[in-house]
């Protein structure tokens, strides 16, 4: 099982549907499309933080669920990084501190269900690494309203919050042997090339791990 990591427009999804086409595996994508919470949350963060943490945490919860009965999958991001938003919004006061308690709790029992399951955890995170420019960019790029700068006052001051937080979590990931791709240099979205060296570097990190 791969996991993918990065910050919003890092390019997950794209390389998730790149990697599972490459690997012939099943891939795992984030609800976002037919999320019915995240534009609410976007409009007002205040009200819907709490709410739209528990929606992501419950379909990742599903998502890996599935993933770890498998035998070769991809998620386009895991239940390991949504802590990360949740710590956030809790520094930007949009979810308070009883609301964190109950978050990881509720975390913690589902990450002890999980050691139930016949795989106990990812084989490989990738790490997507991109630039604060890229990051706009791509979020630009792919036209969603609702994430748009000019939708609301601040969206870019948050953005820079997201990127900013990346880095450690990343150092700070213990849960697999992980590796990091450099998003800036390597335009994998929209160079054939590019894609092509992400896979063999991909492909080299699972044959250094004895799963290819």
């Amino acid at each position: 099982m791969i996991v993918l990591a990065g910050t919003i427009g890092a390019g997950k999804s794209s390389l998730a549907k790149a990697l599972g086409e490459h690997l012939g595996t099943d891939v795992f994508y984030e609800a976002v499309d037919d999320n019915p919470v995240l534009d609410l949350y976007y409009q007002n963060p205040k009200q819907y933080a709490f709410l739209l943490q528990i929606y992501f945490l419950n379909k990742r919860f599903e998502s890996i669920k599935k993933a770890y009965k498998a035998d070769n999958n991809v998620l386009d991001r895991s239940i390991f990084e949504d802590e990360l938003f949740l710590e956030l919004n809790h520094k930007n006061g949009n979810v308070t501190k009883q609301e964190v308690d109950i978050y990881k709790e509720l975390l913690d029992n589902m990450l002890e269900e999980l050691e139930g399951m016949p795989k106990k955890r990812p084989d490989l995170l990738v790490y997507i690494d991109v630039s604060f420019d890229t990051m706009l960019a791509r979020i630009q790029m792919r036209g969603r309203d609702y994430e748009q700068l000019e939708s609301q006052e601040g969206l870019k001051e948050y953005y820079q919050q997201v990127h900013n937080e990346y880095p450690t979590w990343y150092e700070k990931y213990e849960v697999s042997p992980k590796i990091r791709i450099n998003g800036d240099a390597i335009d994998f979205v929209n160079n054939s090339k590019d894609l092509e060296a992400v896979l063999e570097q991909i492909d080299q990190q699972l044959q250094v791990l004895n799963l290819k």
